[in-house]
């Protein structure tokens, strides 16, 4: 791992986010069941007999230094509710994607994505002081596309036949992007939002 980014874990009021291992299969493949996450086609997330390859893919490109996966805990049950990493790591230019992300069914839209985003970007803006963190999805995954504009990110463009999936279908990619000189005010809309959860 660059020396830039290297395993760490962050926690905040909702959740815990700690370095992704290969002991968390168990608790992954749970996760994913709920809401039987792997059948959308346009995401990637692990199905019991994926799991293992899923991981090893994590760690590989963790070991490459190309990114940085974490398990999901949500701190109420301390159980592992899902995944997100750092990814398309470059220290040179300061500058990371999150991605790679979903949840278990039962904790969508409960608050908790909205603070693992907080914590990953308040990391990257000042911690590592990044110019720029990206977000990328598919273009038909409207809920991911929704989601990411919520956090205050604005979107750069469509990457189109960025991908060719399993199947042969070919993925557009739509890129969005917060700015270090944004960071101030996303910030400050993101504390609001999980004020006002917290307190519901």
């Amino acid at each position: 791992m660059d020396s830039w980014l290297r395993p760490l874990q962050l926690e905040g009021e909702l959740v815990k986010l700690v370095p992704l291992q290969k002991t968390h299969k168990v608790d992954l493949a749970f996760a994913a069941s709920d809401g039987k996450l792997w059948e959308l086609w346009y995401t990637a997330v692990p199905s019991p007999k994926t799991v293992d390859s899923y991981l090893d893919t994590a760690l590989t490109e963790q070991a490459a230094g190309k990114s940085l996966p974490f398990a999901i805990i949500n701190k109420k049950t301390n159980t592992i509710v899902g995944t997100t990493r750092y990814l398309n790591v470059d220290a040179k230019n300061k500058r990371v994607e999150i991605g790679a992300t979903w949840y278990s069914k039962k904790v969508q839209r409960t608050g908790i994505n909205t603070e693992c985003k907080y914590i990953l970007l308040k990391y990257a803006f000042e911690n590592l002081n990044c110019i720029a963190v990206e977000f990328r999805t598919h273009f038909h995954n409207h809920p991911s596309r929704n989601a990411i504009l919520r956090l205050g990110a604005k979107q750069d463009g469509i990457l189109r036949n960025h991908r060719v999936d399993e199947e042969g279908n070919l993925r557009d990619t739509v890129v969005f992007s917060i700015l270090n000189s944004e960071w101030k005010t996303v910030k400050t809309s993101l504390e609001f939002k999980m004020t006002r959860s917290y307190l519901s």
